[in-house]
């Protein structure tokens, strides 16, 4: 007895020579990827927001040592 032919709308994915994707795993794989690239776009930010407080804290002044800088019209006069 011949088998009749597969109609793709019973067995929807994507055919390829020796086996068949099914479209739930290709969508089960496509939303964890997504899911994945949100959490490392939230931690991404999160890391340069906080290096880039961490570099303004560099150029604060009130961290800065006093440098005792001469007086330039004391000097002139003597």
């Amino acid at each position: 007895m011949s088998q009749p032919p597969v109609n793709p709308k019973n067995n929807p994915g994507i055919d390829l020579f020796l086996f068949t994707i099914p479209q739930s795993f290709m969508v089960q794989v496509g939303s964890a990827s997504l899911i994945m690239l949100l959490l490392a776009e939230k931690a991404t930010v999160a890391t340069l927001e906080a290096i880039g407080q961490s570099s303004e804290e560099i150029f604060r002044g009130t961290r800065l040592p006093m440098l005792d800088f001469p007086d330039i019209e004391k000097s002139n006069r003597s």
